[in-house]
Parts: structure tokens; sequence; C-alpha cells
């Protein structure tokens, strides 16, 4: 996974797989848990930047 997009699309197969139960609960809960925790650092990211008046430059929120 390389971006955010990616990042989504991979939220929704989990999604979809809980919906027709080709994965199971516990997993989608991990790796719920793992999305959240990236998402988290990039926020963590973006406010350390606004903090600095930076403007921070995030690949993984690119599409580039």
């Amino acid at each position: 996974m390389k971006s955010m997009t990616d990042l989504r699309n991979e939220l929704a197969a989990v999604f979809e797989g809980l919906k027709n139960g080709t994965l199971e609960p516990k997993q989608a809960v991990e790796m719920n848990n793992a999305a959240g925790k990236i998402i988290n650092t990039v926020k963590v990211q973006l406010e350390y930047a606004e903090l600095r008046n930076e403007t921070p430059s995030i690949p993984f929120m690119s599409e580039g």
C-alpha cells in the first residue's frame, strides 16, 4: 500500500469481506486497527508541520 487511496481501497475490501463472509471479524478488527495507526501517524505529521508553519511533503497522501 503506497497511498491513502490504496488504504481506502483496502478498507473497502475489508468491509466487503465482512459483508460476504470471506473475512473473519477478528481479522477485520486487526486490519482496521493497523489502518487507524497509519492514519494517526499522518495526522501527527500534519499537525507538526502546521505548528512549524510548514507544508509537509507526505508521499502517502499523494496519488503520484
